[in-house]
């Protein structure tokens, strides 16, 4: 009979010779959006120490600079990581590939370094070509729910959307948020085009793969990779898609379906390739 269960690691110092590229989320890994996970950022110490790599992929939809100036706030020490690719690294290319199209963008003030530099002159709904979306203005109030009439105007005009963050929901703390792809759902099912930047989509990996090699300086292959991260699409999804091997951690989005062990298995029981393993907290 087949094994289906994902296992438990008592810890990752054997997997830092096999995977010498370590690909790690930021929320829900490193930190709840208030404060470091201090042995997971000790365990990405020790794996550099060891001579690995580290890149934080994040969804975050902001440029790399504005991500680790988050960090700095939160406290995580950059001892922890070697670069940051994010989803906003990835929208600002896709951004530059429309050079002089009019842009209406749905999010908050605190996301428009994505446009810093790039010919995306802003605009109104009713004169704009297509739409960035970042998250909410508010997200600790609003739901997707609030912004239908928004939504609705733009299908009318018939706007494809670019979303920069196609996480659904984010922890902060102790409570949990909405983030950019809630709004992009919903305007899928009202009908609207949408483009996803960042995790589980092929172009934030294949932006990662480029980092990796360029700071080891020579090539850095699939197989030397492993991704670490909370969410199951997202995290785990784009990484079996990507042929990347995968390490999941239960205590992030997913803490009160995984739980233990039974509960993480059942969150992988139809998948054709699991993550190699498992632990609630990312340690050494």
């Amino acid at each position: 009979m087949k094994n289906t269960s994902v296992p438990r690691l008592d810890g990752t110092a054997p997997l830092s010779a096999r995977f010498p590229a370590w690909a790690c989320d930021v929320w829900g890994v490193i930190h709840n959006g208030v404060r470091p996970v201090e042995p997971t950022i000790a365990a990405l110490t020790r794996h550099r120490r060891a001579g690995g790599l580290v890149i934080l992929l994040t969804n975050a939809p902001r440029p790399a600079a504005a991500v680790r100036a988050q960090l700095d706030e939160i406290g995580v020490a950059h001892a922890a990581y070697d670069a940051i690719v994010s989803s906003g690294d990835v929208t600002r290319a896709l951004l530059a590939a429309r050079p002089g199209q009019k842009l209406y963008h749905l999010g908050p003030d605190r996301d428009k370094p994505l446009l810093t530099g790039l010919d995306a002159p802003l605009t109104p709904v009713e004169k704009a070509e297509y739409v960035l979306c970042s998250g909410f203005y508010d997200d600790e109030n609003e739901t997707p729910e609030d912004y239908r009439p928004i939504l609705e105007r733009m299908r009318e005009c018939n706007l494809p959307m670019l979303c920069a963050n196609p996480d659904i929901i984010a922890g902060r703390g102790g409570r949990q948020i909405y983030c950019g792809g809630a709004l992009a759902r919903l305007y899928e099912q009202l009908g609207g085009e949408v483009t996803y930047a960042g995790k589980p989509y092929a172009p934030i990996y294949e932006m990662a793969e480029k980092r990796f090699s360029e700071l080891a300086g020579r090539p850095v292959g699939r197989a030397d990779m492993l991704a670490i991260g909370d969410g199951v699409a997202t995290d785990m999804g784009g990484a079996v898609a990507a042929g990347i091997a995968a390490l999941f951690i239960a205590s992030g989005i997913h803490a009160e379906e995984a739980g233990e062990q039974e509960g993480v298995d059942a969150l992988f029981r139809d998948w054709p390739r699991r993550p190699l393993g498992w632990q609630h907290v990312l340690h050494w």
